[in-house]
């Protein structure tokens, strides 16, 4: 089957405003460059009430018991690697629950696997790879909306009954038709004519950081605004867990690290027992009652 064109997406076009890039000095590069970027977020904005929906959808499933999978080719599906693998240690989720399925595998990562984005039945077949369920959400990520491996997953996401989101940057393409909720954001012509890793990667990155943030605050993830339950696995982070329990408690430096290391670096538990004057393990028990709600238990008290 011939390759359908892509000389009418915005994202392929060429501005002639721009064709004389390759004479300007390199402060007008970058100053040309800023200017488009501080157009994405406008782009994006126009399309938050279906990033909202897409949000409610992936809190559901994960709820469910389901898992929220990425998938895309190239530089959207490196984006895509790169949100779920900053999951664990920021919501200490299991690697398993939000994950990522890149065309031509792992490594992809680092360099190009000519033709993989082109095959559709290869889309489908890594989701039959990690036994996809009704229970699971995909997103499918791609900048010009027709890449044949992303809409091989979206396809099969419907077929198994998989709620799915298509992630694009072009009005009308093809993966929206594929999936549930159907996110089009039209950053339109790039710079560099066609180079989709610059404005329509930016409008990707953005969203997949509202997309797993938001869902993670409303699975509980977050006090006030502090990430309660990132995983404190180096010095940084172990500093930084004790500022969240400082800031969340309003307590000193001293009695936030007695807290941690009562509890293990357990920050849910230790700001619970700051807040509430319940021990250790009561106030495990109540988090897991509450279904890892900071606010609820200590309102509860």
């Amino acid at each position: 089957m011939a390759t359908p064109s892509t000389e009418h997406l915005t994202t392929e076009q060429q501005n002639d405003n721009w064709a004389n890039l390759d004479q300007m000095d390199s402060l007008s590069i970058v100053t040309l460059m800023n200017e488009e970027d501080a157009t994405v977020a406008a782009a994006v904005k126009n399309a938050l009430p279906v990033i909202g929906q897409a949000v409610d959808a992936i809190v559901q499933s994960l709820q469910n018991g389901g898992r929220l999978v990425y998938v895309g080719a190239g530089t959207s599906g490196r984006l895509g690697v790169l949100d779920a693998s900053e999951c664990p240690p920021t919501f200490s989720t299991d690697p398993e629950q939000i994950m990522a399925l890149l065309a031509g595998g792992r490594e992809a990562m680092f360099q190009a696997i000519e033709g993989a984005e082109d095959d559709e039945t290869a889309g489908r077949q890594d989701l039959v790879m990690i036994h996809l369920t009704k229970e699971d959400i995909v997103v499918g990520i791609s900048a010009s909306g027709r890449t044949p491996y992303v809409v091989g997953a979206l396809t099969y996401a419907r077929a198994v009954g998989a709620a799915s989101v298509s992630l694009s940057c072009n009005v009308g393409a093809r993966a929206s038709a594929c999936a549930d909720i159907a996110i089009e954001v039209e950053t339109g012509p790039e710079v560099l004519c066609g180079s989709t890793r610059l404005k329509a990667a930016t409008a990707q990155k953005m969203i997949l950081n509202m997309l797993s943030t938001a869902a993670m605050v409303k699975l509980g993830k977050v006090y006030t605004n502090l990430m309660v339950d990132m995983n404190p696995s180096n010095s940084k982070l172990t500093e930084r867990a004790c500022r969240i329990v400082m800031k969340g408690a309003g307590v000193n430096r001293e009695t936030a690290e007695g807290a941690l290391e009562r509890t293990g670096y357990e920050t849910k538990v230790a700001l619970v027992m700051l807040k509430t004057g319940l021990g250790v393990e009561e106030a495990r028990d109540r988090l897991r009652q509450a279904g890892g709600f900071v606010r609820s238990v200590i309102d509860a008290q």
